[in-house]
């Protein structure tokens, strides 16, 4: 198992292979289809340069607050990855803007895996049905963007302690699991 720690370097992508079972530390950030097209029509709302992004729509519960002064905390009760396919339109674009690892569950296009040569970065994956288990891996709710878009579809940024286990599925060589 290789451990990771964020931001991703081009030395961490470098090790990667297809097929190499990692785990992740640091910062993740969540993104589905609506907040992936919203990165390309107006940017990201956070720094991507050697982000994980987790194509994910977390189930999110606001906590109680103590008053009415005190800023909105959220609890995650559950986060498993989403079809990543549903955002091959815009996950190259993504990519050239500086992400180096996209979590989530099942293949991406051939455009997506050129972007992934281009950019020196990896796809990997996890397994469905595993949102309990991930959850636990999770330290901290860091922030939300775009919170307008729904619960699932905003971008979450969550503070990881081994995160996994995931799967490189396609590396920065071309390589894929899919082939």
């Amino acid at each position: 198992m290789i451990e990771l720690n964020t931001p991703i370097t081009d030395d961490d992508i470098n090790k990667l292979k297809a097929g190499d079972v990692i785990t992740i530390s640091g910062q993740i950030l969540t993104a589905r289809d609506q907040a992936h097209g919203r990165i390309i029509e107006q940017g990201a709302p956070c720094d991507i340069k050697g982000a994980v992004i987790f194509h994910a729509g977390p189930i999110i519960k606001e906590a109680k607050k103590e008053n009415d002064e005190e800023e909105t905390k959220y609890d995650m009760v559950a986060v498993g990855p989403t079809t990543s396919m549903r955002m091959n339109p815009y996950e190259a674009d993504v990519l050239d803007m500086g992400a180096k690892i996209i979590i989530g569950k099942g293949g991406m296009n051939d455009e997506v895996r050129e972007a992934l040569k281009r950019n020196n970065a990896v796809y990997v994956v996890a397994t469905g049905g595993c949102a309990a288990l991930y959850v636990d891996r999770v330290k901290e709710i860091k922030g939300v963007d775009w919170l307008d878009l729904g619960m699932p579809e905003a971008i979450w940024d969550l503070d990881v302690d081994a995160f996994g286990p995931l799967i490189v599925a396609m590396d920065s060589e071309g390589n894929s699991l899919y082939d």
